[in-house]
């Protein structure tokens, strides 16, 4: 076992080494993503191995793998890399990139985030700061103030000029678009580079007509999900970001945005669970262990309220044996209708397909659908129940609970997540237990207060 650790690891140091010579050597072709994958393996396998080799990472290359790093990774960097190369590396940096990994930073060490934010030019300072600046759902908070602009008098030539110039200086990358903006950089609308360069090169921005130009942008304090919705919607390669007199202040990449749907059904899969996305990044097993722990606690107040409910009948259940048997199967199709329900209303409401003027819509769909697939199960149910204990009224009994229970699930399962969204409560974090627990409690009391009222 231990020799197979130490030649992954051999393997790793060996393999990364290479790619920081070809780096250096100008042969460079793994994307920075792949170097940062096996620094994390290796980090997981020896820790020291791992500390190593970051330190031998040059500043330019360094600054795209942390980029692709999580942020407890980043938040540690100041631990073992002096503040002098992550200063550099910062300043390899798009300003998007900068500006989350100074955040990142000063949540370990917030005086090496501040040094590192003051030794910046002060365009770069100025840029960083307001992007810190912005709420964290903002869509000013994920722009990168990097990109390619070009005034209307200018003459299309001069600016290609440019563009050429600012990629050979790394100043900008992954340019698609030239932004087109008035004499007080005001924006005017956006045209491709594979359109710009068929132009006559003499001719000026203005004669471009304004059928050639596209004009989607997002205000910088709107909300990140309506950015995110018009460049999917849209496919947009970029958005450009204004402010509120309409002034061209950056872009956000497709690339963020990616990361942005990905960090969102991620943190909806773990509340879904109960389990907080931030505390399972720790590494302390202590931290993760307490915040599962929470959710935990809260289920086993909702289970008890559940058994409360099976204890008002424990009579009936003394009486028929049977009851106890098919308890577990009137719950559990209850409780798994209503996670069906309740997992397409939170992610179409995480996708914009669902607002809150379409409330009863969605109700009355989900009602429609449980009651059909209740009916249904009901009946197969009621058969099954009648000919394992050959008690007809038996088999009604648990009909009628499945029908209630589903019927239940359906509509609790779409009005929970509504309900907590008009609360402005996230509604993946609640609505599992809030479930759980109604269509338990429904369920049960459905079942055994009609067995006690028809079997008894």
């Amino acid at each position: 076992m231990m020799e197979n650790k130490q030649i992954q690891i051999d393997l790793l140091t060996n393999q990364i080494l290479e790619e920081i010579k070809e780096f250096k050597e100008d042969s460079y072709t793994v994307h920075p993503y792949d170097i940062a994958e096996q620094l994390l393996k290796l980090r997981s396998l020896e820790y020291e191995t791992y500390v190593g080799l970051v330190k031998k990472i040059p500043s330019s290359l360094l600054a795209e793998v942390l980029s692709e790093m999580p942020v407890y990774v980043q938040e540690e960097a100041s631990e073992y890399v002096s503040t002098k190369k992550l200063i550099n590396v910062t300043n390899s940096m798009d300003t998007d990139d900068a500006a989350t990994f100074i955040q990142n930073l000063s949540e370990e060490n917030e005086e090496v985030a501040q040094t590192i934010l003051e030794s910046l030019e002060e365009e770069d300072k100025q840029a960083i700061e307001q992007l810190i600046s912005y709420e964290e759902n903002e869509s000013g908070s994920f722009m990168q103030t990097e990109l390619f602009s070009a005034r209307l008098d200018q003459k299309i030539g001069d600016a290609i000029k440019e563009l050429k110039a600012l990629k050979e200086s790394g100043e900008v990358d992954n340019i698609w678009h030239c932004h087109m903006v008035d004499t007080h950089g005001k924006y005017i609308g956006s045209i491709g580079l594979e359109e710009l360069i068929i132009f006559d090169h003499t001719s000026k921005f203005d004669a471009i007509s304004q059928e050639k130009l596209k004009n989607f942008y997002i205000d910088h304090k709107s909300d990140i999900k309506e950015a995110v919705e018009m460049v999917t919607n849209y496919n947009l390669t970029s958005l450009p970001v204004i402010d509120e007199h309409g002034k061209l202040l950056g872009r956000i990449t497709s690339d963020d945005v990616y990361d942005i749907i990905e960090e969102s059904a991620t943190e909806q899969i773990y509340n879904m669970a109960g389990v907080n996305e931030s505390a399972e990044q720790e590494e302390s097993i202590y931290e993760i262990g307490k915040s599962r722990a929470f959710w935990l606690g809260i289920n086993l107040i909702t289970a008890i309220a559940a058994s409360i409910v099976i204890g008002l009948f424990d009579t009936t259940i003394q009486s028929l044996v049977a009851l106890a048997v098919l308890m577990p199967i009137v719950a559990s199709m209850g409780g798994n209708a209503g996670t069906q329900t309740l997992t397409v209303t939170v992610r179409q409401m995480a996708l914009g397909d669902i607002e809150l003027e379409d409330a009863k819509k969605t109700i009355y769909k989900e009602v429609i659908i449980s009651l059909a697939n209740g009916l249904l199960f009901a009946v197969v149910i009621g058969f099954i129940a009648y000919f394992w204990f050959k008690m007809p009224l038996l088999g009604v009994v648990i009909a009628l609970s499945m029908i209630i229970n589903l019927l239940g699930a359906g509509f609790f399962g779409a009005v929970i997540p509504l309900g907590l969204q008009k609360l402005n409560i996230d509604p993946a974090i609640g609505s599992t237990v809030l479930l759980t627990t109604v269509t338990d409690v429904v369920g049960f009391f459905s079942f055994l207060g009609l067995a006690t009222i028809i079997l008894l």
